[in-house]
């Protein structure tokens, strides 16, 4: 993610590690290999799709699991 020309900017920069951690292993579940280059021209559209996708739920789930810890 680091290395990539992204606008985008983490809010809490230090985790880098864990969601580059978290994509390797969601991509791993869905059977998509992340180039090592990390050139992401050449991956299909709806692989990059469904691995950002998958990845979004893990994160509101985490979310959501955090929050109801606090709630209860």
């Amino acid at each position: 993610m680091s290395s990539q020309r992204s606008s985008n900017q983490l809010v809490v920069p230090q985790a880098t590690a864990a969601l580059d951690q978290m994509k390797y292993e969601v991509a791993q579940e869905l059977g998509i290999t992340i180039p090592q280059d990390g050139y992401y021209g050449n991956m299909a559209t709806r692989d990059a799709g469904s691995l950002g996708g998958y990845i979004t739920r893990k994160l509101v789930q985490i979310a959501e699991q955090s929050l109801a810890g606090q709630y209860k």
